[in-house]
């Protein structure tokens, strides 16, 4: 599916806080990912028109000690990754980038390889209220996430340490060193795998230094008023950027407004070369629950005129031509556009229950460009769980309008998700 829904310290904290009732823990999932366009003069489900994957994800931790003075436990995850053949048969192109291509005698075209990985390894401690995990994990900081949309997912080689002495407010410090998303903050020459539907990691899953030295984070969330969740993060990736990012969701039933609620955004990136040239953004989000039947909400984003990083700098993890980032506003599939210079964005979800039949969603995203251009996303899902069986479909119609000598485009996608829990 395209979003899994995490709490940011419970994503941070992934097997270390929380033992697993046994002393090991083994989980998983096995995934196919199918996609059809009609860009570029394509038709829908042809082959030419067309992309799969699959992808085995294997997870497992283990207790190593346990008492009243501290807990030590580890993980490790491995990732497969494989056309299974599909790209000769079905569909011409891979879905996600850590494939490699070797050329061969079949008259289809090149061999597609299979890829794997070790996208977790880690070690964590435990003493107090205190959780210190070292190693490679996944994370899910506002600048610095592992991406679960796509049939690859990025880790970094980090160091993290998690505090919660200070009631109702848990403080954060992180370094990261290594990271295996496709991201360009330092220059990486790192090799890409085939042109892919949604790539996000470097070929083969390699990891390389995360931007050009490093980065370093800290951030502080607290809910001492119980409605209000506040967080605040400062940034450094060495010789890069330093960035700020300010973030307060509000639970505004009790104010009165049963299912009502309030978030704003802020985020600012320095360049590191100049010391003074930002890129900046704000974002409000207001939403609206009705149990049983719906979930809706709507949203602005407005970034500045301003700013030398690239047009996607609101994600240093896999900074790409069209990276995801934490956004209200942020679209459905078409990632990158509301994040560029001076765009102004607008955001429409609703989701819906029916029950025995299926959990249905609408996503409406306009995003005004200042110089590229403008788009509007339009998506439409229906999801259904059957025992460990996750399946989603979804349609896009995306709206892209003419500039200068791009001409206008209107792109017809449907996709299907299929994850099999284990």
């Amino acid at each position: 599916m395209k979003f899994t829904k995490m709490s940011l310290v419970a994503a941070l904290l992934i097997g270390s806080s929380a033992f697993a009732l046994d002393n090991v823990k083994v989980s998983g999932d096995a995934n196919l990912y199918y996609q059809t366009a009609d860009a570029n003069s394509g038709t829908l489900f042809d082959k030419d028109s067309s992309s799969a994957d699959t992808a085995v994800n294997l997870n497992v931790t283990a207790d190593l000690l346990e008492n009243n003075l501290v807990s030590i436990s580890v993980g490790a995850g491995y990732s497969v990754l494989s056309t299974l053949g599909l790209e000769q048969n079905f569909v011409s192109s891979v879905w996600a980038g850590a494939h490699s291509i070797r050329a061969n005698s079949s008259s289809r075209g090149a061999y597609v390889d299979t890829a794997s990985w070790f996208n977790e390894a880690w070690v964590a401690a435990t003493t107090g209220k205190t959780t210190a995990k070292l190693g490679r994990m996944a994370l899910d900081t506002p600048l610095a996430f592992t991406e679960t949309w796509t049939a690859e997912e990025n880790t970094f080689d980090a160091a993290v340490v998690i505090n919660q002495d200070i009631p109702n407010t848990t403080l954060v410090g992180a370094y990261v060193g290594n990271g295996n998303g496709t991201e360009d903050l330092g220059g990486s020459t790192m090799p890409q795998g085939p042109v892919a539907t949604a790539a996000v990691v470097n070929e083969n899953g390699d990891f390389d230094t995360y931007g050009k030295s490093g980065a370093y984070a800290a951030g502080i969330i607290n809910n001492s008023y119980a409605p209000l969740v506040a967080q605040a993060w400062y940034y450094d990736v060495v010789s890069v950027a330093q960035a700020v990012w300010l973030q307060g969701d509000l639970d505004a039933s009790s104010l009165g407004v049963d299912g009502l609620t309030l978030g704003g955004q802020y985020v600012a990136m320095t360049a590191a070369a100049s010391g003074s040239d930002t890129n900046q953004a704000v974002a409000a989000k207001v939403g609206y629950t009705m149990k049983d039947m719906f979930t809706a909400s709507v949203a602005y984003s407005q970034q500045s005129n301003t700013g030398s990083l690239t047009n996607n700098a609101f994600n240093t993890a896999t900074n790409m031509k069209a990276a995801q980032s934490k956004l209200y506003t942020e679209a459905w599939w078409n990632y990158g556009q509301v994040t560029m210079k001076g765009a102004k964005a607008f955001n429409l979800t609703v989701e819906a229950p029916v029950k025995d039949i299926a959990d249905f969603g609408l996503y409406v995203t306009s995003v005004d460009q200042n110089t590229a251009p403008d788009l509007t996303e339009v998506t439409l899902t229906a999801s259904r769980s059957f025992g460990p069986l996750d399946a989603t479909l979804a349609y896009i119609n995306s709206d892209y309008s003419k500039v200068g000598n791009t001409a206008a485009t209107n792109t017809n996608t449907v996709q299907v998700y299929a994850t099999l829990n284990f």
